[in-house]
């Protein structure tokens, strides 16, 4: 599964998301692939998600599904918000 996460810069949060989500993927045997970007550059790129924080999915405009992350810090958030996306994948 490729994963793009997307915050302002396209290296601190994002990076820390798209960690998060590789290790979120491994315990339900979804091997996450992933690019960290900054909201300029998101577009074009091949994926199967987009995640990010609520502020910056509000302005992100794609085809792909986008998951709009409600707490950044709150692992079990975040694996509980793509839990139907991993469980899709490996159906």
């Amino acid at each position: 599964m490729r994963i793009l996460t997307v915050c302002g810069m396209g290296f601190g949060t994002s990076l820390m998301l798209l960690m998060t989500l590789k290790e979120i993927g491994k315990k339900y045997g979804v091997a996450i692939e992933g690019e960290a970007v900054d909201l300029g550059s998101y577009k074009g790129k091949p994926c199967d998600l987009i995640a990010a924080s609520g502020e910056i999915a509000k302005q992100i405009q794609t085809d792909v599904p986008v998951l709009a992350i409600k707490n950044l810090l709150n692992k079990a958030d975040i694996e509980e918000q793509i839990k139907p996306f991993l469980e899709k994948k490996n159906g």
